[in-house]
C-alpha cells in the first residue's frame, strides 16, 4: 500500500548489507560469567527479510539487542546500516523501527497519542490515520496502552516501528497473541516493507512464519549461528530423501530397482506401502511413475517427502524443553 509503505521516503543508496556481525560476544554477571553470544557472526542483506529463530537462552535476543544498540558488545564489531549501533546512535536510530515485545510504551498513554508521537520524531512518517485503518486499531485510538488487549498491544507497537518509514526494522515476534486475520495482515504488511526496499529481521518461534516470510533464515544457539541460509536450502539440506507411493501389495521390486539409478534402494515396510530412497530428483519421480504404468499399477498415493523448517531447527537445536 503505497501510502502508508515505509519505503516511500528518500533514503541514502548503500552497499553494505543491512546488518554485519563479527566475533560478537556478550556477557553477563561476574562468578559465574554467563557467556550469552559466544563468537557470533550473522550477514544480514538490505531489502530482504531474515527470521532469526533459536531455542530460548540460545543468544538471540542479546543478539538483536546489541544490534538495536541496546547492548555494548564485550567483544567484535557490529554495524546496522554501516554504522556502530552505540557510538553512531544519534544518527542511526531514525533511519531503524524497532519492535519490542513489551515495555517502551507507557501505560497510561493512549494508543493513537504514542503513534502520533512517534511519527512527530521522524522527517517523512508515514499517514497516522492511514496506517491506523490498515492495522486495525480505530476502534482503539482513545484507550489507554494497558487496557489494550494483547493483540491490540502488538499491532500498535507494529505500527510504532514503520511509522518512522524506516530502512531496517526488527520485529521481536510481531504476531505472538494475534487472531489469524491480524496475523495475516501483518504478514502482508512484512512483505511490503520488503517490496519497498526496507531490511526486516524477524525474531519469531513460529516456523510457518519464517517459511512463509524470510528470504534468509539464521539458527542461532549456544550463542552462535549454527546454520544460516533461506527456507528451502535448509530444508533441501535435511530431506529425507524419501519417495512414497502406495499400490497393490507385492510389486516386484527387484524390478523397480534395475529401473532406479544406481544406489537407489526400495522397500516395502508395509503391505501396499513402497518406499524409494536415494537421490530424489525429478528424474527419478518420472522412472518411479513410468515403472508403475509399465506394470499395471496405478498408486492410490505418491510424494516426495521433504523436511520441514521445523524438522530441521528441532534437528540441529534438540528436542528438549529449556528453561
Amino acid at each position: 500500500m503505497p501510502s502508508t509503505s515505509p519505503g516511500a521516503a528518500p533514503r541514502s543508496p548503500g552497499r553494505e548489507p543491512a546488518v554485519e556481525v563479527t566475533g560478537l560476544v556478550k556477557r553477563y554477571g561476574t562468578k559465574p560469567v554467563k557467556t550469552a553470544v559466544d563468537g557470533l557472526d550473522l550477514t544480514v542483506a538490505r531489502s530482504t527479510v531474515t527470521a532469526v529463530l533459536g531455542p530460548n537462552g540460545a543468544g538471540k535476543t542479546t543478539t538483536i539487542e546489541t544490534c538495536e544498540g541496546y547492548r555494548r558488545p564485550d567483544a567484535g564489531t557490529v554495524r546496522v546500516l554501516g554504522l556502530d549501533p552505540v557510538a553512531d546512535a544519534a544518527r542511526l536510530r531514525p533511519r531503524i523501527g524497532v519492535m519490542l515485545q513489551s515495555g517502551g510504551i507507557y501505560a497510561g498513554a493512549r494508543a493513537d497519542e504514542m503513534l502520533r508521537h512517534t511519527a512527530t520524531l521522524h522527517a517523512h512518517p508515514v499517514d497516522v490515520d492511514l496506517l491506523i485503518e490498515r492495522l486495525g486499531l480505530g476502534s482503539c485510538g482513545r484507550t489507554s496502552y494497558r487496557r489494550l488487549s494483547g493483540g491490540q498491544q502488538q499491532r500498535l507497537a507494529l505500527a510504532m516501528a514503520v511509522v518512522g518509514r524506516p530502512e531496517l526494522v526488527f520485529l521481536d515476534e510481531p504476531t505472538a497473541g494475534l487472531d489469524p486475520q491480524a496475523r495475516h495482515a501483518t504478514w502482508d504488511l512484512v512483505r511490503e516493507l520488503r517490496a519497498d526496499g526496507v531490511g526486516v529481521v524477524l525474531t519469531t518461534h513460529f516456523m510457518d512464519e519464517a517459511e512463509q516470510l524470510a528470504d534468509d533464515v539464521a539458527i542461532i544457539d549456544g550463542g552462535r549461528v549454527i546454520a544460516q541460509g533461506s527456507p528451502e536450502a535448509l530444508c533441501r539440506g535435511g530431506a529425507e530423501n524419501t519417495l512414497r507411493f502406495t499400490g497393490r501389495p507385492g510389486l516386484d521390486l527387484a524390478s523397480l530397482l534395475k529401473a532406479l539409478p544406481a544406489g537407489s534402494a526400495a522397500s516395502e515396510p508395509a503391505s501396499g506401502s513402497y518406499r524409494v530412497d536415494g537421490t530424489i530428483d525429478p528424474q527419478l519421480l518420472a522412472t518411479v511413475a513410468s515403472w508403475c504404468a509399465q506394470n499395471g499399477v496405478l498408486p492410490d498415493a505418491i510424494a516426495v517427502e521433504r523436511h520441514t523448517l521445523e524438522d530441521v531447527f528441532l534437528e540441529l537445536t534438540g528436542k528438549e524443553l529449556r528453561a
